[in-house]
């Protein structure tokens, strides 16, 4: 058979060539250069590592005539005569295990070299001896003669004897990792002419689990078709699922497509794909995207609890399935338990585009004024993203409230000295459309805007207490939302008190223009409908949805007898969300 497999043409010859273990080969190299190399090693790490070719080149460079920077030259005699030499000992400990066979190395030992400077034992495996092998190598490794060197390799460190480990040099082999493995992979397909795509090359990796051997005998068995190989072939073949498929049920969770990630499970299902691998992409896939939404840049709408609590869901469920019950089954209820059936049916309203129909419903907007949504509402989403879980980035407008409290005698203050200059909140009710003040807020929100109000309304409050001391009891616990240079949400923790704000939201939005001498409109809408209102905001960043201006109708309504507000009924809402007295 003239064919020899990759994984064996392409068997490091140097160190220079040990894919993934830079420090563990410079550090054998290094006691190779400054000849200070003990009488026995001990490799250990995952199957495929290098831990067997490394110690070849050790022991080549402990015989080599020539050695270049602790690297065998591969030339000289030695080094030519290495395979075929007595003195290089190769023993697999899985089929020598005995008692008999170590015995015989121990007797052996004592031979000078035939050839070559060293006498050296690799014993591959070495996990796999016997108790009674073990012992009877133990005398003989910790004093053999200056001429022999032992080096055993293992991947299950665990099962070797403490008194072995004491009486050698350990090194570890770490698992080799993507991007370094790509590299490899593609420099010997180029060598060999092998067509293959870098989604494929990405596939073969992560299904390799860092084993360099793993991945060359994949490369090696699809590269027998003689066509180009793609992610979907790798994944056919070996039983995985690929990355497209894995977000794709992400995303089918996010946006409540309950038909469709019933079918993509059942089709990754009927495919092979081993339910650990599968596991194991989609956590990791997950893992990315709670890094994202962290960092701001996710588009996806989901909540970080949502990701976190899926994560630990999935990690508890690999641990717990039973080979009796059919694994994706369970998987696939773990996932249809986050689905969020709200996004299908809510997200989309009047200033989200339906893909379907191709307009916008509301606006009346063509498909053409569909464009890339702009810059300046980037900050947005970051901060809110957080802000709403935990409050965090949300300012207070009263942290100031303490003094102002103090400054309106709360709760035993006279509301009456007021009534004849400040009469009722309900003199000046306006009718706006909150949904309406959104959009054109959402326009060019800014985090700088929305920062600049809030430096200012404490300020602005003072300046209230001046002018009109009952739209400070109703505005004293609100909090920015977001802002724009022309709109601004606002949310008072009691949802009553956001339908008073925007009851006299004309009233505020005069004071405001005394005080900054700048005309601004104000919403104020409640936690359920802001969060809402959050996702579509993200959907729309998703899928590159501008938001234009609406025109505004403001319509100053009439005021009967039924609709005033007395002061009465704003004290009861003030003292409500100071909590210091039971309304009778």
């Amino acid at each position: 058979m003239s064919y020899k497999v990759l994984y064996r043409k392409y068997r490091p010859k140097t160190f220079d060539e040990v894919v993934g273990q830079e420090y563990t080969t410079q550090m054998l190299k290094n006691a190779i250069n400054n000849e200070k190399t003990s009488h026995a090693y001990l490799f250990t790490g995952p199957r495929g590592t290098g831990k067997t070719s490394s110690a070849k080149i050790f022991a080549k460079a402990l015989n080599c005539e020539n050695n270049i920077d602790g690297n065998p030259c591969n030339n000289c005699r030695a080094c030519n005569m290495f395979v075929e030499s007595p003195d290089i000992i190769e023993l697999d400990a899985a089929s020598n295990n005995s008692v008999d066979d170590i015995r015989e190395i121990v007797n052996n030992v004592k031979l000078v070299p035939s050839n070559l400077k060293y006498k050296i034992y690799i014993i591959d495996e070495v996990h796999m001896l016997s108790p009674g092998a073990f012992n009877a190598l133990l005398l003989t490794l910790e004093e053999p003669p200056s001429h022999v060197v032992f080096i055993l390799a293992t991947t299950e460190i665990q099962k070797v004897p403490i008194t072995i480990q004491s009486r050698c040099q350990r090194f570890d082999f770490k698992p080799v990792n993507a991007p370094e493995m790509i590299k490899r992979l593609k420099e010997i397909s180029n060598e060999e002419k092998i067509k293959i795509d870098e989604d494929a090359l990405e596939e073969i990796a992560l299904i390799s689990a860092g084993g360099m051997r793993d991945a060359l005998g994949i490369l090696d068995q699809l590269s027998a078709g003689n066509k180009k190989i793609t992610a979907e072939i790798v994944s056919q073949n070996f039983g995985s699922v690929s990355k497209s498929r894995i977000l794709e049920i992400i995303n089918n969770v996010a946006n409540g497509e309950t038909e469709k990630l019933v079918k993509t499970m059942n089709d990754i299902e009927e495919s092979g794909t081993n339910y650990e691998v599968f596991l194991d992409k989609l956590i990791y896939e997950l893992r990315n995207i709670a890094i994202e939404l962290k960092s701001g840049s996710s588009d996806l709408c989901v909540d970080y609890e949502d990701i976190y609590n899926m994560i630990v869901d999935l990690n508890e469920l690999l641990g717990k399935l039973n080979i009796n019950v059919n694994p994706f089954v369970l998987i696939e209820i773990v996932l249809l338990r986050y689905l969020r059936k709200d996004y299908k049916s809510e997200i989309l309203t009047n200033n989200v585009i339906d893909v379907s129909k191709n307009y916008f419903p509301g606006n009346n907007l063509s498909e053409n004024d569909i464009q890339n949504n702009n810059n300046s509402g980037n900050n947005f989403g970051k901060s809110n993203e957080k802000g709403n879980n935990s409050g965090n980035n949300q300012l207070y407008l009263g942290n100031k409230l303490s003094d102002i409290k103090e400054e309106m005698n709360f709760p035993g203050n006279n509301m009456d000295e007021d009534k004849s200059s400040a009469g009722t909140l309900g003199n000046n009710v306006t009718s706006i459309d909150v949904m309406v003040r959104i959009n054109n807020c959402f326009v060019d929100v800014s985090m700088e805007e929305k920062k600049n109000l809030m430096s200012r309304w404490v300020d602005f409050m003072n300046f209230l207490m001046g002018v009109d001391r009952n739209l400070v009891s109703i505005l004293a616990d609100t909090i920015v939302l977001a802002s724009s240079a022309n709109y601004s949400l606002i949310q008072s923790k009691n949802s009553n008190t956001n339908d008073l704000i925007n009851m006299n939201i004309k009233k505020l939005e005069k004071h405001f223009n005394d005080f900054s001498g700048s005309y601004r409109r104000f919403a104020a809408i409640n936690d359920e409908l802001w969060k809402k209102e959050v996702e579509k905001y993200r959907l729309n960043r998703k899928n590159k949805i501008k938001y234009n201006y609406i025109e505004e109708e403001v319509l100053d309504s009439a005021i009967d007898e039924s609709e005033t507000i007395e002061v009465d009924d704003i004290e009861r809402v003030a003292m409500e969300i100071f909590d210091t007295y039971e309304v009778e």
